[in-house]
């Protein structure tokens, strides 16, 4: 991940991978047939989280909190904010893997979620701003204390969505 990070997904090389994690080239690709399936084992983590995440909240089949539901999807995505740096610095990850259409579809259930199957389009943006700007401040703000970065990011997505401090 961290090659990959500094380098792009298509500048580094399968060799440099294998050196790097200490192994052959042919070893790499013992476990992974192709580049695809190398980025898909690094990104699976994130994926198989946040489905984890919303499937646990709607099969609960009660109103969630928002404030909860924002607090949820920040922790998945600072656990898994080295994928999402990656993903940041080189959008044609989520082209490799069809990520996009993940990603999308993980928005369209917090909407759901959050306002029912029939939200506004003001609801719609306001939830695509606060859940673009959760993301990425995991990712710009990583230097910054946990629980602070936490408080300060629930707080700006939830300004983003209208919600009133609880």
């Amino acid at each position: 991940m961290e090659l990959i990070a500094e380098k792009g997904v298509q500048q580094a090389s399968l060799r440099e991978i294998a050196e790097r994690v200490g192994i052959t080239k042919p070893a790499l690709y013992y476990h992974f047939a192709s580049r695809e399936d190398l980025l898909r084992g690094l990104i699976q983590p994130l994926i198989d989280d946040v489905e984890e995440m919303l499937s646990g909240l709607e099969r609960a089949g009660e109103p969630i909190d928002p404030y909860e539901l924002l607090g949820a999807y920040f922790d998945v995505t600072y656990r898994n904010r080295a994928i999402t740096g990656i993903v940041m610095q080189d959008p044609s990850v989520l082209a490799h893997l069809n990520l996009a259409a993940a990603v999308d579809g993980w928005r369209r259930r917090v909407i759901t979620l959050l306002f029912g199957p029939s939200p506004t389009l003001a609801q719609q943006v306001r939830t695509t701003v606060a859940l673009g700007g959760l993301g990425d401040c995991t990712v710009m703000h990583a230097d910054a204390p946990a629980a602070e970065l936490r408080r300060a990011t629930l707080d700006a997505a939830a300004a983003a969505l209208g919600l009133a401090k609880p």
